[in-house]
C-alpha cells in the first residue's frame, strides 16, 4: 500500500514537474510570434529586442530548471500574484464600493476574500507567526476603513498604505532570495561545464532533453494551445449563429477544423508540439503492430522516434510554418502523405523479419501466420488505395509523383517478401533438402533490391528536379546528399559486394571434388552442418571433411575455413594432386586409392594419417582444436565476417 501511493506521488509530481514548465513554452511562442513596429525608431526597436531577449533567456532558464528550483520558483511568483491582486482589490473596493446596506454584501466578500489571499501570501513565503498577523492586518485594514465609513482620501491612504507595505515585503523577500537565484544559477552552470567536458554536448542535451521531459512538455503545449483556440472558435460561431442564423453543418466543420490545423503549425515550436503528438501517436501503432504480430524486436518499437523526425524534417525543408494559411494546409497534407508512406515502409520492416522467422523454422502454427500475412497484405493494400486517391484528385507534380514511388516501392517490397515467405513454405513442406532454394532466394532479394535502387536513383532525380524549379533549400540540398549517400551510394556498393562474396563462395564450391552414387553410399554419415543425410553429392574439402554444395557455400559466406577443423577450405590450382576422400570421422571408403597432398615444406602422407600420424591420433588433434571469437581472427586464412551475410535471410533455412 505505501509503495502504491509512493508511485502515485512520484507520478503526481512528474505531472506537475510537466505543467509548471509548459508556461515557459508559451511566454517563448508568443514572443517569437509577436510583430514590431519598424517605424518606432532605433531606440524602440532596441528596447524591444532587449525585451524579448530577457523574456526568452529568463524563460529558457525556468525551461531546464531542477524540479526543486521549479517548485520553489513558482511557490514565489505565487505569492507575488497573491500580493498584487489583494493590493488590486483594496484598490478597488476603496474607489469604487460605497458601504450601504446594498453593497453589505460585496464588502463582506471582498473581505472573505482579502483574507484568503493574506493566508496564502504568508504561507507561501513561511513567514513568522507575529508578522504573518501584522501582514494579515495590513491585507485587511483598507476594507475596514471602508466599512468604517471612513472619507474617501483616507481610505485611499490606507489602501495606498497598505499596498506599499505589502510591496515592500515582497521585494525584500525577494531580494533575499537572490542569493539562493545566484547560487543555484552557479550550481546549474557548472553541472553543465562538467558534463560537457566528460560526456559532450550530445549526451548533455539528451540528459537535459529526458530530465525535463521535453517532449512531453511539447505534447501538453500543443494540446493547451489547439485546445484554447478551439474554444475560441466554437464560441464565436455561437455568437454569429445567435445574431444571424448561421446553419450548422459539414462546411463549416471543416472550415473550423483546417482553420485549427492550420493554427496548429504557425511556428516552429508549435510544429516541435504537432512532431510530439504524432511520436506519441506513431509509438502506440508501433507497440499495437508488435503485439498483433507478435514480435518482440526492441529496435522495431522506434516508429515512435522515428515518425515525429522525418515529420519535422519535411516542415523544415518546404518552410511549412511561414508559409500562407492555405498553403500551409495544402503542404501539410502532401506531407502526411509521405510521413504515411514512410511509416508503411517502417512497418514492412518490422513484419518482414517475422516472416521470414515464421517460414525459415517452419512453424506449423497458423495462428502465428495469419496476423503477419494480415498486416502484409494490408501494407500491399494501402499503397495501391492512396495512389489511387490521389492520382484522381490531383493533377500530376513532384510530389505525386514521389508519393507514388514510394508507394510502388512499398508493394514491390511486400511481394519479394511474400514470395521468399513463399519459398520457404514450400521448402518446409516437402520436407526434403531443396539445394536450389537458396539461389532462388537470392535472385528475388536481388530482382527486389536492384528495383529499390533504380527508385532511390528516380527519387534523387525528382528531388533534384524540385530543388531547382521549385523549391531549392539548403535542408533540401543536405537531405537530398544524405539520400544519394545511404540510399544509393551504399547500397550499391552493399550489393556489389554481396554478388563478389556469393561468386567467390561458388567458385570455391565448384573448385572442390565431388562424390556421387556408390561412393557417396559408402559412407555412412550425414553433413556436419544441417545434420541430414546425403540424398545426391556431397563435397570434400581439402581436409577431407564432407558437406552438402549448399550448406558449405552458406558457411563459406561467412568464413574460408572448414566448419569442422578450422583448416583452408579453398586452396588455388598449384598443379598439386587432391587426396582421395574419407568421411567426417576419418573413416576412408574403401577400394578408394590414397594419394599424397604435398604441404608447403615436403610431401606429407595425409590419406590416412598426416606425416606417421595414426587416424585415430589425426582425428583426435582436429577435434579437439577450438578457437575463441578473438583467435578466428588471427587464424591463417580466416576472413572478416561480414555482418550483412551473417544477418543474410538466406541463411535462415
Amino acid at each position: 500500500m505505501a509503495s502504491a501511493h509512493g508511485r502515485l506521488g512520484q507520478h503526481l509530481q512528474a505531472v506537475l514537474d510537466v505543467v509548471l514548465r509548459v508556461p515557459s513554452i508559451f511566454i517563448i511562442d508568443a514572443i517569437f510570434n509577436s510583430y514590431s513596429d519598424p517605424g518606432t525608431g532605433w531606440t524602440g526597436t532596441a528596447g524591444r529586442a532587449l525585451i524579448r531577449a530577457l523574456g526568452i533567456l529568463v524563460s529558457s532558464v525556468v525551461l531546464v530548471l531542477s524540479q526543486k528550483s521549479l517548485f520553489k520558483f513558482y511557490t514565489l511568483f505565487a505569492a507575488v500574484l497573491l500580493g498584487a491582486a489583494s493590493v488590486l482589490i483594496n484598490y478597488y473596493g476603496t474607489s469604487h464600493i460605497e458601504f450601504y446596506s446594498a453593497y453589505n454584501r460585496a464588502a463582506l466578500g471582498l473581505g472573505l476574500l482579502q483574507l484568503m489571499l493574506g493566508l496564502g501570501y504568508v504561507s507561501l513565503l513561511n513567514v513568522p507567526s507575529l508578522c504573518a498577523a501584522l501582514l494579515v492586518l495590513d491585507v485587511m485594514l483598507p476594507l475596514w476603513g471602508l466599512m468604517l465609513e471612513l472619507p474617501a482620501h483616507v481610505r485611499q491612504a490606507l489602501a495606498l498604505a497598505s499596498g506599499a507595505v505589502l510591496a515592500t515585503h515582497a521585494t525584500v523577500n525577494l531580494l533575499r532570495k537572490l542569493k539562493w537565484f545566484y547560487y543555484s544559477c552557479r550550481y546549474v552552470y557548472l553541472l553543465l561545464r562538467h558534463m560537457y567536458r566528460i560526456y559532450g554536448l550530445q549526451l548533455l542535451l539528451e540528459d537535459t532533453w529526458k530530465r525535463i521531459r521535453f517532449p512531453d512538455i511539447l505534447r501538453v503545449f500543443w494540446l493547451t494551445r489547439m485546445t484554447a483556440q478551439a474554444v475560441i472558435l466554437v464560441y464565436v460561431v455561437r455568437v454569429v449563429r445567435s445574431e444571424s442564423g448561421l446553419q450548422l453543418g459539414w462546411d463549416l466543420f471543416w472550415d473550423l477544423t483546417s482553420n485549427l490545423i492550420i493554427s496548429g503549425c504557425d511556428s516552429t515550436l508549435t510544429v516541435l508540439g504537432m512532431s510530439a503528438v504524432i511520436s506519441s501517436l506513431a509509438h502506440y501503432l508501433g507497440l499495437s503492430i508488435l503485439a498483433f504480430i507478435g514480435s518482440t524486436e526492441e529496435e522495431d518499437k522506434r516508429l515512435g522516434f522515428v515518425a515525429p523526425v522525418l515529420f519535422f524534417i519535411l516542415a523544415l525543408q518546404t518552410g511549412l510554418s511561414g508559409l500562407d494559411p492555405e498553403e500551409r494546409l495544402i503542404r501539410l497534407s502532401r506531407n502526411m502523405c509521405l510521413l504515411l508512406t514512410a511509416i508503411l515502409h517502417f512497418i514492412h520492416g518490422m513484419t518482414d523479419p517475422v516472416l521470414m522467422s515464421l517460414s525459415a523454422s517452419h512453424v506449423s502454427s497458423v495462428r502465428r501466420h495469419v496476423p503477419v500475412l494480415l498486416v502484409s497484405l494490408g501494407l500491399f493494400a494501402l499503397p495501391v488505395l492512396l495512389s489511387y486517391v490521389l492520382w484522381h484528385n490531383y493533377v500530376l507534380n513532384t510530389w505525386l509523383f514521389a508519393v507514388t514511388a514510394f508507394c510502388v516501392e512499398l508493394c514491390l517490397k511486400v511481394l519479394v517478401s511474400l514470395t521468399v515467405y513463399a519459398l520457404f513454405m514450400i521448402d518446409g513442406f516437402y520436407n526434403v533438402l531443396w539445394e536450389k532454394l537458396d539461389d532462388y532466394v537470392y535472385y528475388v532479394r536481388s530482382t527486389g533490391n536492384v528495383i529499390e535502387f533504380v527508385f532511390g536513383v528516380i527519387m534523387f532525380g525528382n528531388g533534384a528536379y524540385t530543388m531547382m524549379f521549385e523549391s531549392g533549400s539548403k535542408i533540401r540540398a543536405c537531405m537530398m546528399c544524405l539520400h544519394a549517400y545511404f540510399n544509393i551510394y551504399l547500397q550499391a556498393k552493399n550489393g556489389w559486394k554481396t554478388f563478389i562474396n556469393r561468386r567467390t563462395a561458388v567458385k570455391k564450391i565448384n573448385s572442390l571434388p565431388e562424390v556421387k552414387g556408390t561412393q557417396l553410399r559408402e559412407i555412412e554419415d550425414v553433413c556436419a552442418i544441417c545434420y541430414q543425410e546425403f540424398a545426391a553429392s556431397a563435397r570434400i574439402t581439402p581436409c577431407h571433411h564432407y558437406f552438402h554444395a549448399l550448406c558449405l557455400r552458406k558457411w563459406l559466406y561467412i568464413q574460408d575455413t572448414c566448419p569442422m577443423c578450422h583448416q583452408r577450405v579453398y586452396i588455388e590450382d598449384d598443379g598439386h594432386e587432391r587426396t582421395a576422400f574419407s568421411n567426417n570421422n576419418g573413416y576412408a571408403a574403401p577400394g578408394q586409392e590414397r594419394a599424397e597432398f604435398e604441404g608447403e615444406e615436403g610431401g606429407a602422407d595425409v590419406g590416412g594419417a598426416a606425416g606417421g600420424v595414426e587416424p585415430e591420433e589425426l582425428l583426435e588433434d582436429n577435434d579437439s582444436i577450438e578457437y575463441d571469437e578473438e583467435e578466428w581472427g588471427t587464424q591463417p586464412g580466416v576472413t572478416l565476417v561480414e555482418e550483412e551475410y551473417i544477418n543474410d535471410d538466406t541463411d535462415s533455412n
